[in-house]
């Protein structure tokens, strides 16, 4: 693959590169004031339509067209089903409004209960229940939904917001990453699951669930079955998490900034992080988000090594001729660079040139934008579930894998927070 030079025409060919470009577009319309004002759903009690407040529905339908058309030029140029495609975001994205309008409900919201996980319940609903018929499918485009998202949310990760936890942050991430991904990967082994799902896991249970799982997956040209399997079981996983974790964390008696460290590195989604650490405290909320954060920063690293390790060690096995470094970058999904680029540009140029509170207004409209982007692909992630099947793959020893994994992630992480966040050693960055 080295001998032939670089395939230029990969930029307007791979869904990776359209993922950037297309989030590309939704930076520039919302740096350049094209789109300024994104739906905002208010909490509400026991009317539902006291939750839209006027123009509401049509910013949700702007939205709805702006991601429609992203999308579909993707579509095209990849020469899919577009009119499969046209047929069936209607109905994912309405599922997804849905979604929204459900979260705020006051005593929902008191729980937790994020947008996301209702996505993923009505798109079970459908995939169980009533089935999915092939029009349908074409439209539950769960990675292209994700990797757009993804790119956007390098945006709100600013550097200034990472070093605010300093090295503490970054040192338990790192210990984090590195501790349960070994341990889940040999674990994979010793259950006899391949190099590659086991990767899949390792690196969705370790650094940041979903995200990293289609990071890990692209990095290894993994299987996109056991990539969406890994997805379900973060999904599934997090909202138990989300729920009993504050609750231990109160009968633990753990001050905000521990309880805030403990929550970012184990729970798999950054959504369910912020409602856990909201569920505990305004400290607790920001320590919880600042250390999912720096775990997120490690996505681009770990998908990196992946494809070193994939290319130089595991399937270099299986072959007769000398892998090329370029292969790693061939491998290397692209979706990453768009990622950390985004970061770059926001940190280094928007942040000086504009202004902090004027970056702020550009963020809530693209996070408006991945948070549309992340409940889509949660829709047609439980779309494409069915929980016969999830039984079915590895006779229930890859969710094993993942659940002993998690819970040893759980142990890890509580002994770091405790040692990095709670005085011991240092003194805590996060106090209140």
């Amino acid at each position: 693959m080295g001998n032939k030079g670089i395939d230029w025409s990969s930029l307007w060919k791979k869904e990776d590169w359209w993922s950037v470009w297309m989030a590309a577009v939704l930076i520039i319309l919302a740096v350049g004031k094209v789109i300024a004002k994104m739906p905002r759903i208010a909490k509400w009690t026991g009317d539902p339509l006291a939750a839209l407040a006027p123009g509401t529905i049509g910013l949700v339908i702007m939205v709805g067209l702006v991601l429609l058309v992203i999308t579909v030029i993707v579509i095209a140029v990849m020469k899919e089903n577009v009119k499969g495609y046209i047929a069936g975001f209607p109905l994912i994205y309405i599922l997804c409004f849905l979604a929204m309008w459900l979260a705020p409900q006051k005593s929902l919201n008191a729980w937790g209960l994020e947008h996301v996980l209702w996505a993923l319940i009505f798109g079970l609903i459908v995939s169980n229940i009533f089935g999915v018929p092939k029009w349908l499918k074409a439209a539950a485009k769960t990675e292209l939904f994700i990797k757009i998202g993804l790119v956007l949310l390098g945006a709100e990760i600013l550097f200034h917001t990472i070093m605010k936890a300093g090295a503490l942050g970054m040192t338990q991430a790192v210990i984090v990453v590195l501790g349960v991904w070994y341990f889940c990967f040999w674990l994979g082994r010793k259950m006899g699951l391949s190099d590659s799902f086991g990767s899949i896991l390792a690196t969705g249970v370790s650094v940041c669930g979903v995200s990293a799982a289609i990071a890990a997956g692209g990095a290894i040209k993994g299987d996109s079955k056991e990539v969406s399997y890994t997805i379900s079981l973060v999904l599934l996983c997090a909202m138990p998490m989300l729920v009993g974790m504050p609750v231990l964390a109160r009968m633990m008696g753990l001050s905000e900034g521990v309880a805030g460290a403990w929550l970012g590195g184990t729970i798999d989604t950054t959504g369910a992080v912020v409602a856990a650490g909201a569920i505990y405290g305004k400290i607790a909320l920001e320590a919880a988000a600042i250390v999912k954060m720096s775990q997120n920063v490690l996505i681009g690293a770990v998908a990196f090594l992946l494809a070193i390790w994939f290319t130089f060690k595991v399937e270099r096995k299986t072959r007769e001729e000398k892998p090329s470094a370029a292969e790693i970058w061939y491998r290397f999904p692209k979706f990453i660079v768009g990622f950390v680029l985004a970061s770059a540009i926001f940190s280094l140029i928007l942040v000086p040139s504009m202004g902090e509170p004027e970056v702020k207004k550009i963020l809530s409209v693209t996070s408006a934008f991945r948070g549309w982007l992340f409940a889509l692909a949660f829709v047609a992630i439980g779309i494409e579930t069915r929980f016969v099947d999830l039984v079915k793959v590895g006779g229930g020893k890859p969710a094993v894998v993942f659940l002993v994994a998690q819970v040893f992630n759980i142990f890890l992480t509580l002994g770091l927070a405790y040692l990095l966040f709670g005085g011991m050693l240092f003194e805590s960055p996060f106090k209140g």
